[in-house]
């Protein structure tokens, strides 16, 4: 099955803009997953959605509600919310990079695919792939998508481009209130001596297909017993159980690159200029 886009715009670097798609790196549907099934019928369990005194509600009746204490809601209508005009739900804009081991994992969510729209973009894409591999940098911009807007990391894999999000400052939890009773006190010498040589000898290349989702297996494993066991109770549900950029293209990527430097020099130039006017004065 052909992967699906789920975001397409530009990835622009300076006055370098660049059609773009985003594709999820990773299977949803790579494990086993369960349906819950009501034992004595053998229909499936659906949710509802409902209110208090009403029962149940049409989606086009709901309504976002943001809560300013008190049990109060203040009512925001689903247009209101989606005329929010932000230039990162079409551009995702390199605006700054910084060196690739300077993020700490903590900062990483989930990692995305970033692939060229058509051929004329591919020439432009190689540029901005290899000048990030040449100089082990990762750049970093936002854009959004799914009615978020996301922190975004943007780094050379193989011959492509990894996106990965990441999360803001004020999503991370401060870590000192768990690790302050850990006493500080150093490792015991002939300890840390014996731990430190079996890592040295458990130390490999990485190579995740040398792991082996455990449980996963052992669910397909009992899946398939049951399967050929007659006695496995069944359910089969009924047909009513059934739910129902624009493209800039990059005409001249050289003038473009030459310019964006020109307009950058030309900014800092300024900015200098600036500074040396104050300290005389």
């Amino acid at each position: 099955m052909a992967s699906r886009a789920i975001w397409k715009g530009q990835l622009r670097l300076s006055l370098v803009s660049i059609p773009v798609e985003l594709h999820s790196a990773t299977k949803s549907g790579a494990k086993v997953s369960f349906r819950q099934i009501h034992g004595p019928s053998g229909k499936r369990v659906r949710y509802e959605k409902t209110a208090p005194g009403v029962g149940p509600v049409k989606a086009e009746d709901i309504l976002k509600g943001y809560e300013i204490g008190d049990d109060e809601y203040l009512l925001l209508e689903p247009d209101e919310i989606d005329a929010i005009k932000l230039d990162t739900k079409k551009t995702l804009e390199l605006v700054q990079f910084v060196g690739a081991c300077e993020i700490p994992p903590l900062y990483f969510d989930k990692p995305y695919y970033i692939v060229p729209s058509d051929d004329l973009a591919e020439d432009a894409y190689r540029v901005v792939r290899d000048a990030l591999r040449q100089s082990e940098k990762v750049g970093l911009g936002q854009l959004t998508m799914r009615g978020k807007e996301y922190l975004c990391a943007i780094k050379p894999c193989g011959d492509g481009l990894l996106l990965e999000t990441l999360h803001y400052a004020d999503e991370i939890k401060n870590a000192d209130p768990l690790f302050s009773d850990i006493e500080d006190d150093p490792a015991d010498e002939e300890l840390l001596t014996v731990a430190t040589e079996l890592i040295d000898r458990k130390t490999e290349p990485f190579k995740a297909d040398v792991f082996e989702d455990h449980y996963d297996a052992a669910l397909r494993d009992l899946i398939e017993r049951k399967k050929k066991n007659s006695k496995t109770p069944r359910a089969k549900a009924g047909d009513d159980d059934r739910s129902g950029g624009s493209q800039d293209n990059v005409v001249d990527l050289m003038s473009a690159l030459k310019e964006s430097l020109k307009k950058d020099g030309a900014r800092k130039k300024t900015s200098s200029s600036s500074r040396r006017s104050k300290k005389s004065a």
